[in-house]
């Protein structure tokens, strides 16, 4: 089982290290990041910062997903360089199929694919981008849609387009939203070789899923930081919302989990989860409720039990240098964490905070242990759908990275989570008061 294991590992590593050329090239199937059950908050109105040099091209802002926080949150609009010559910025757009509202990645590619019809302003007007062209390895902007300083930025040129870009907008497509489908030139394009988010979008996002006023619940649909000069500088050349739009969470969910990191355990009855099972108690006996997500996915039937783990030497039971990035080793699926363990508490029995902050431990290490079977779960499920897909070795490379990321993101809120729980159980520090000297000491100025 460990050798079933061990080939998959092997057949991974072979993938990323044989297809360099590929490592960021997607196939013809645009990929569905999240799906959600009520509606993204409307596109607030904002203004586009100026551009940084040439060889930058827009990218707009949108709202995207936490599956942890059971929330949205702004990714705010910035100037991005393109990965090479000749590639443009399709957008990801939300789109309701099936009852529910799944979130369509974007990509870069020769041409503009489909982007659900969405107005997402300066230049993406719902079909294509009227925002510049290239010209061989030059490309040229459209100066009547975007804020280019022609003293640096020579290679422009302009069409006057009409803009609706001073309302707030539906940021949706189907269901009362934007009604458009694709043309044949955008499925085309959809199919052509294209190539998937670049670094520096990747670090953008993750900084803006990481700002709790980017969240709709905080801004209520007008996000402080709505569009930047620069992916990932969130501070010096940013730019606010100028409108807000509408946000209509349902009632269960959206603002009134506004205080989840206090006090979450109420939010939880409603999660079908296990309430009641102890806080130690091993993860593998979960397996039993999970038959169907391990059909095709032979890797993780035979999850290791916890004497089976990697040494965790270098992860204390009380967590404390687990922010330390040399000291953590690389966890591709949340099957792989070792389970967070509660730091004893000899003072637990005799000391009514201690006993609170021991029953706010255990409730953490519950959620958190919800989320590791959550995000498991939907990672088994893409793991199926790529398997009767047939997927290559790319799309299967890329599925993995894109695991890895959202498991260490998961790990690092974990960690954030237990240190405040921690800080928390830690008594103020007690001044020393300094009493008089001895009677042997001399004062300073005492003479013998």
């Amino acid at each position: 089982m460990h050798f079933v294991k061990s080939i998959r590992v092997l057949m991974i590593s072979v993938a990323m290290w044989g297809a360099i050329t590929l490592s960021r090239v997607a196939s013809a199937q645009v990929s569905v990041e999240f799906s959600v059950d009520f509606a993204p908050p409307e596109l607030p109105v904002y203004e586009q910062p100026l551009c940084p040099g040439e060889g930058y091209i827009w990218t707009p802002g949108y709202w995207a997903w936490d599956d942890y926080e059971d929330d949205y949150y702004w990714v705010p609009g910035t100037w991005v360089e393109a990965p090479e010559p000749g590639y443009l910025w399709t957008p990801g757009y939300w789109g309701y199929e099936g009852d529910r509202y799944h979130y369509h990645d974007g990509y870069w590619g020769p041409e503009v694919g489909f982007y659900g019809g969405i107005d997402y302003g300066y230049g993406y007007t719902g079909r294509g981008y009227e925002g510049g062209r290239w010209e061989g390895r030059r490309f040229y902007y459209n100066r009547a849609v975007n804020n280019v300083n022609e003293r640096e930025v020579h290679n422009v040129y302009e069409t006057r387009i009409q803009n609706n870009w001073n309302v707030p907008r539906v940021s949706y497509n189907g269901n009362g939203g934007v009604n458009e489908r694709p043309t044949a030139r955008e499925e085309a394009a959809a199919r052509e070789r294209h190539i998937a988010r670049v670094p520096a979008q990747n670090q953008h996002i993750q900084q803006a899923r990481a700002n709790r006023e980017l969240r709709a619940t905080e801004n209520h649909g007008r996000p402080p930081i709505a569009a930047t000069q620069r992916p990932g500088t969130f501070s010096g050349g940013v730019v606010p919302a100028r409108e807000g739009g509408r946000y209509n969470p349902p009632a269960n969910r959206g603002g009134n989990n506004a205080n989840r990191d206090g006090n979450r355990a109420g939010n939880n009855a409603n999660r079908p989860a296990n309430e009641n099972r102890p806080a130690n108690e091993n993860r593998p006996a979960n397996e039993v409720n999970r038959p169907a997500n391990e059909a095709n996915r032979p890797a993780n039937n035979n999850r290791r039990a916890e004497n089976d783990r990697p040494p965790t030497n270098n992860q204390p039971a009380n967590n404390a240098n687990r922010n330390q990035p040399n000291n953590r080793p690389t966890y591709v699926h949340p099957n792989d964490v070792p389970r967070h363990t509660q730091p004893e508490n000899p003072n637990a029995n005799g000391n009514a905070n201690a006993r609170k902050y021991q029953q706010q431990q255990q409730q953490l290490n519950q959620r958190q242990e919800q989320e590791h079977q959550k995000l498991q779960q939907r990672q088994d499920q893409e793991h199926q759908r790529m398997a009767q897909q047939n997927a290559n070795a790319a799309r299967q490379q890329q599925m993995e990275q894109r695991h890895q990321q959202q498991t260490q993101n998961m790990e690092q809120k974990h960690e954030q989570q237990q240190q405040r729980v921690q800080q928390r159980q830690q008594p103020p520090p007690q001044q020393q008061r300094q009493g008089p000297p001895p009677k042997d000491q001399k004062k300073p100025n005492e003479k013998p």
